[in-house]
């Protein structure tokens, strides 16, 4: 467990050391979240593969997917440390990796090795600030942690505009090399915990039927109407046997001893609740960090590091209200009505995006990203500190590891089904990708669909039980 000093909560308190470590560490992820979706024009142009770039971001978050409760369950066990350093490294070598592939194909498969690495990473980092810091300090902990993503919100996409306007998209993934070799010397040093080790049992079994079964429906949504028609028996086929293969995976964790996704996360209603938010959260962040960018820079011929910074009022938004979440609302009205203003905002920046989107405006993108982002921050953080403050230091690790799983899975799914929306669109357009009235007509379907996410978000915070403020 790791031992909480009691003297503060900022960079120069006694666990100051270990709350760098932390903000490093989620830089990794940051800059990563937002630093690739400016790029994809440039890296298609280089390498081809534009109704593959979905894969980009689906393969991430399918590997981050399934690792999260893996690494969280582990975690519970041998600790947050060894699990944290072990997920900076992957995600090293998978971004170096990244940065030499040589085709579309190539590079999915080594971003499918960072989003392993990613998995461990981003729960680990939260979990240990859960660890360290109580409920009521969590919300000063956050928001300096909420500063690393403000910070990273205008560093990515400057980055990746920049980089793909010089012709060196590579040099975004390389530029992963310093921090996760900073971030590991920080966790190394300063992060310091016992841990009471015991027998544990990997769940195997789940981990391959999930991972088998989810690959096999995404192959199937992201490939139907494109390798195959969606009414072909081979589209049939992979449905059928992810489905299959899914089923599978629910009946292993009732009788797992130590199961991927404990069922007991769904039979507590706050826990529950919380998992559907992250669903929806990750399936609208999806939505607008991989297609605002291609978006403006196919719809109105923007540059990438215009594009990018537009889509930096979504995560400038986020961070800044995670920081005000907690003093200014949860601690004050409770987790449920921070949660419900959050959607209200969510709900009123799509649905904005959706009505302007025949009209391209950079300004206008920028302006509903950040009213988006700020309620994704008023739901985000508030939810997954509800989550984790319902259960004890044992149980914080598969609680927070089921909330990024949700986010991720919901991710996921949800570049999936909006990469097939798009790719559907232009096809029945006939026109390619670059074509501004092609681009105009698929960034209105995928943002309308966006929009449907937000208001299914919405009955989930609707069905959260009301908890009290917490002191």
């Amino acid at each position: 467990m790791t031992s909480p000093a009691r003297a503060g909560v900022g960079l120069r308190s006694e666990r100051g050391p270990i709350l760098l470590a932390l903000m490093v560490s989620t830089g990794l992820i940051a800059i990563d979240a937002t630093i690739l979706a400016t790029a994809v024009p440039s890296i298609v142009r280089d390498i081809g593969g534009y109704t593959q770039f979905p894969w980009l971001f689906s393969v991430y978050l399918l590997a981050q997917t399934v690792s999260v409760s893996v690494y969280a369950k582990l975690a519970d066990t041998f600790g947050r440390k060894p699990l944290l350093l072990f997920g900076i490294g992957l995600f090293l070598l998978g971004s170096v990796l990244c940065g030499v592939a040589w085709s579309m194909p190539a590079l999915i498969v080594f971003r499918a090795l960072q989003g392993l690495g990613a998995g461990a990473v981003q729960p680990m980092t939260i979990t240990v600030a859960g660890d360290i810091y109580t409920v009521a300090e969590r919300a000063t902990a956050q928001g300096y942690i909420a500063s690393v993503w403000a910070l990273s919100s205008v560093v990515g996409p400057t980055l990746g505009g920049v980089f793909a306007e010089l012709g060196l998209w590579r040099w975004i993934f390389f530029v992963n090399v310093p921090l996760c070799l900073l971030a590991g010397v920080l966790i190394a040093r300063n992060l310091r915990e016992t841990v009471e080790r015991r027998e544990h049992r990997i769940d195997y079994a789940g981990a391959v039927l999930l991972t088998t079964g989810m690959t096999l429906v995404l192959l199937g949504v992201l490939e139907g109407g494109q390798a195959w028609a969606w009414g072909s028996p081979t589209s049939v086929a992979v449905f059928a046997a992810g489905a299959a293969l899914l089923v599978g995976f629910a009946l292993v964790e009732r009788r797992a001893a130590e199961p991927i996704v404990p069922l007991w996360v769904f039979q507590r209603r706050l826990l529950a609740t919380t998992t559907l938010l992250s669903l929806g959260v990750g399936v609208i962040l999806i939505g607008l960090t991989a297609y605002v960018p291609t978006y403006l820079t196919n719809a109105i011929g923007v540059s990438p590091l215009v594009a990018g910074l537009a889509l930096a009022a979504l995560v400038m938004g986020w961070p800044l209200a995670a920081s005000l979440s907690g003093r200014l609302f949860y601690l004050r009205l409770g987790f449920r009505p921070t949660i419900l203003i959050g959607l209200g905002l969510v709900v009123v920046g799509t649905a904005g995006l959706a009505a302007l989107a025949r009209t391209p405006s950079v300004a206008a993108v920028a302006v509903t990203c950040f009213v988006t982002g700020m309620g994704l921050g008023l739901v985000a953080t508030p939810s997954l500190i509800a989550a984790q403050a319902s259960v004890g230091w044992a149980e914080r690790g598969v609680a927070t590891g089921t909330n990024m799983f949700a986010r991720s899975l919901g991710s996921a799914v949800g570049a999936a089904v909006l990469g097939a929306v798009a790719n559907a669109v232009i096809a029945a357009s006939g026109r390619p990708e670059t074509d501004p009235v092609a681009a105009t007509d698929a960034g209105v379907a995928v943002f309308v669909a966006v929009v449907v996410a937000a208001l299914l978000t919405v009955v989930a915070g609707l069905c959260m039980p009301k908890v009290p403020a917490p002191s």
